[in-house]
């Protein structure tokens, strides 16, 4: 597989986007000045308890908004992740390893948050989710430090491995070795991106996670409010860090500052991997010059157009995200109704997994199917859906289709979804309304043509189309024309209509082909 990142940094923030076999399937957006990311750790200061929820709000410094913090999120390791605090404010330099600390008994599962916080109390707490809507962060005090091959779990001792790593052999060897490294008093879970790594390349990943750690403890040192004591990555090395694997082909970057901070970084984790990362210097947006924007715009909306025809209605309300599939102009298969079904059903369960990734969409979804009877189509619908999100990274949990013929799908939600503005001003009303994006009409002809075909209507298709759009279609070599005329095996003609308004379209059918002259 084809894997590549494209990165877009300006004023503004940062925009990655994931692409496998140039089809874009995740999209990162960082604003300069966010004050919250998943992974960020702070010492924070309880504002209020809250005995009813059995949770407290957090001051976490320079912010409106308060975190929100649960008894059971104070973690079994809380009361010594408190003493390992206090003793690091008070200028404890042993702390910076924790080789002489002594772990504290784990705190009870069932218990009052009032009987072990109070209100002034500091304590070290880390972002579990970022602000969504009206809601601050929500805080863990679980605290742990993320690299590219394992995560250090301060307060604990013991090693697990990914369960995505299968081999046995491979999962022995890992725990051995990182049992041979580890440092005392912290527990290390190995990362998937681990598998046949040398014992060096792990040794130095987990040596960078204690340099992050010994940097917080003296932080602390100097700490007497409520402020943030240790950032996580950017949004590039973020999306570095989780994706990038051996089949990794480029990194692109249009912006310098950014390509020397992703490329040192790539230099750190993966010293062999460096000459991927590129510097983009061409005038052309490099998103345009990747079909980035083309692809969202394509995506982003309520609408989502399948090449087949087919369409997915995408609502977004206050509990849940609603998927609802339309066969739309799919040619019907020969077999029946049924396999119709399946197939359309099969091809919009791609797409679904892709627009999961694709708009980070977490809670819960609920995907209406078109109806199938037969429960083998079902269960192989089913399948079809596990396979595709195998690919996704974030946890989520897929049910079988219900007697009604939806299918559940709860998805981790640690940030807000990404939400794209795809509509622009008409051109014919100056703004009074709204249109699809003009990128999306020649996708929509494209799609009828394909219909025309398949249901054999005509050996040949004439389209008119606002002169504008003819024009797109016919000029160049090849034009997009001579494209369709060899894909599909039919003349086919673009006529100009003025009275057409941009993204209107016609399709006139004749059953001759074109004489020679």
């Amino acid at each position: 597989m084809n894997k590549e990142l494209i990165i877009s940094a300006n004023d503004s923030g940062v925009r990655v986007a994931l692409t496998e076999d140039k089809q874009l399937v995740e999209l990162h957006t960082e604003k300069f000045g966010n004050k919250f990311s998943v992974g960020d750790i702070f010492l924070g200061r309880v504002k209020k308890i809250m005995q009813g929820l059995n949770a407290a709000f957090v001051d976490l410094g320079d912010s409106e908004q308060d975190g929100f913090m649960h008894y059971l999120d104070l973690g079994p390791s809380y009361q010594s992740c408190s003493k390992y605090m206090r003793q690091s404010m008070n200028g404890n330099a042993s702390m910076r390893t924790l080789s002489p600390f002594k772990i504290e008994p784990a705190l009870p599962k069932e218990g009052n948050v009032g009987s072990v916080l109070s209100v002034g109390n500091y304590l070290l707490v880390q972002v579990s989710k970022e602000p969504i809507s009206t809601k601050g962060p929500k805080l863990t005090g679980n605290i742990s430090l993320a690299g590219h091959f394992v995560v250090l779990t301060p307060f604990e001792n013991g090693v697990s491995i990914s369960q995505k790593i299968k081999s046995k052999e491979e999962r022995a060897r890992l725990k051995r070795l990182v049992q041979s490294i580890k440092p005392e008093n912290f527990g290390v879970i190995v990362r998937t991106n681990a598998e046949s790594k040398t014992v060096a390349e792990l040794d130095a990943d987990i040596r960078d996670l204690m340099a992050k750690w010994a940097r917080m403890t003296d932080k602390l040192k100097r700490a007497n409010t409520p402020q943030k004591l240790v950032s996580e990555l950017s949004a590039a090395s973020s999306a570095l860090r989780e994706v990038l694997s051996d089949d990794f082909n480029t990194v692109y970057v249009d912006n310098e500052e950014v390509y020397n901070e992703v490329r040192s970084y790539v230099r750190s984790i993966a010293p062999d991997k460096e000459s991927i990362v590129r510097f983009y210097k061409l005038q052309t947006p490099i998103f345009d010059q990747f079909g980035i924007t083309r692809d969202i715009r394509r995506a982003f909306g309520k609408i989502v157009t399948i090449r087949s025809g087919v369409y997915l209605y995408v609502e977004h309300t206050e509990a849940m995200h609603v998927i609802d599939v339309n066969s739309g102009n799919h040619v019907k298969s020969g077999n029946g109704q049924e396999d119709t079904a399946l197939q359309v059903n099969i091809e919009s369960a791609i797409e679904i997994a892709r627009q999961l990734r694709l708009r980070d969409i977490g809670g819960i979804i609920i995907v209406d199917f078109v109806d199938m009877q037969r429960p083998e189509n079902r269960k192989k619908l089913y399948e079809v859906m596990c396979e595709e999100m195998k690919k996704d990274k974030t946890r989520h949990t897929i049910l079988p289709l219900s007697k009604f013929g939806l299918m559940q799908i709860t998805r981790q939600r640690l940030r807000p979804a990404v939400e794209m503005d795809v509509q622009e001003k008409c051109p014919l009303c100056d703004g009074t309304g709204k249109i699809k994006s003009s990128l999306v009409v020649v996708d929509e002809i494209e799609a009828d043509i394909k219909y025309h075909v398949g249901q054999n209507i005509s050996k040949r298709i004439v389209i008119y189309a606002h002169p504008f759009v003819q024009a797109f279609l016919t000029k160049g070599l090849p034009s997009e024309r001579m494209r369709w005329m060899r894909r599909y095996k039919r003349w086919i003609v673009v006529k100009a209509d003025s009275h057409l308004s941009l993204l209107d379209y016609r399709f006139e059918e004749k059953n001759e082909a074109p004489k020679s002259k």
